[in-house]
């Protein structure tokens, strides 16, 4: 990618609505570039689809809840099927360290949160132990990161932190590709 496609991103993460007018205009290219650059985004999957932001809150879901998951060996291929199936389910990630998977989920209520931990998640055969913990405060919550949003760093100017690494148990070095 080009440094215009990484600008029609950056317009487009502000307004996903914009023109291909304005966005050309703001970008510095002709109505016409700006529109084949916007497709040949889409076609490549840089893109993958156009939305709203909805504040979760105001629309009826006010709790957020991270969950934490242990997935029992060999069940990865069901359990993400499964996942997949849970209209709760906002996100979920496999992750390294104590747990194997997070989710986070949106409930109306910390009782709905209650219910989809102990009541949903946790009765699968696929999932070992389940952790929740409800969203205080979202600090922070951006559509996107490009490239260019991280600051450079230097690997000299701090020494670093130490990650905590736990070897694979049993059956579990091999996980099944997505």
């Amino acid at each position: 990618m080009d440094e215009t496609a990484y600008r029609i991103l950056e317009v487009l993460r502000d307004n996903g609505r914009v023109s291909i007018a304005a966005l050309a205009d703001k970008v510095g290219i002709s109505r016409a570039n700006a529109y084949t650059r916007v497709e040949s985004l889409v076609h490549d999957g840089i893109i993958t689809g156009f939305s709203a932001r909805v504040d979760q809150a105001k629309a009826g879901l006010s709790i957020g809840a991270l969950v934490f998951v242990t997935v029992m060996p060999q069940a990865w291929a069901s359990f993400r099927e499964r996942v997949l199936e849970m209209p709760d389910v906002e996100w979920c990630a496999i992750t390294t360290g104590e747990h194997d998977a997070m989710l986070l989920i949106r409930a109306v209520d910390v009782s709905g949160v209650h219910e989809f931990s102990t009541g949903v998640i946790a009765q699968l055969p696929e999932v070992r132990t389940v952790v929740s913990v409800v969203v205080l405060d979202e600090v922070i919550r951006r559509p996107y990161l490009l490239p260019g949003d991280l600051p450079e760093r230097s690997s000299v100017t701090a020494p670093l932190g130490m990650t905590r690494w736990t070897p694979a148990s049993p059956g579990r070095d091999a996980l099944p590709p997505r």
